[in-house]
């Protein structure tokens, strides 16, 4: 289903990428409409798709998930098997928050939340014995420097 998005959308899909806690009054009130207006476009952009799944974001270091790594495999396996077994192995393990399968020289690059390297080196070693890889490199991330969900809403 396509969807047109005008310039009350682009407000109301800022406001629910703030904060979707937000009562719907609130929401009406910051976009400068009322509220059964505001929630028929919310609807409409839930069921075009463009609203998918509403989440909280927890914070990985108070809850003792003080390591992320990105993973970088290469591999030299192209077969509709191995991507689908592969494809099996990451969404079975929670360690794993995106993965990506690129162009170049890279194959997929993975982001992996653990608690330290030892937790990285069990996630490591599962993975391995799971599937065939032809490389893995490890990267340790010293620091966060920028994290959003938030995607840029201008015309």
């Amino acid at each position: 289903m396509s969807v047109r998005i005008d310039d009350v959308d682009r407000k109301i899909l800022a406001e629910l990428q703030r904060d979707a806690s937000q009562s719907l009054d609130d929401i009406a009130r910051a976009v400068g409409s009322s509220k059964t207006p505001v929630w028929n476009r919310i609807r409409k952009l839930r069921e075009a798709g463009v609203v998918g799944q509403q989440t909280v974001v927890l914070d990985a270091e108070a809850l003792g998930f003080e390591a992320c790594f990105f993973v970088l495999i290469r591999t030299s396996e192209h077969e509709a098997d191995w991507q689908a077994k592969f494809l099996q192995a990451l969404q079975d393990r929670p360690e794993v928050q995106e993965a990506h399968r690129l162009a170049g020289d890279i194959d997929y690059i993975l982001k992996v939340r653990v608690k330290n390297a030892r937790a990285y080196d069990a996630f490591y070693q599962a993975l391995i014995s799971e599937v065939r890889v032809h490389n893995v490199t490890a990267l340790l991330s010293m620091e966060e420097i920028k994290s959003t969900t938030m995607l840029p809403l201008e015309p």
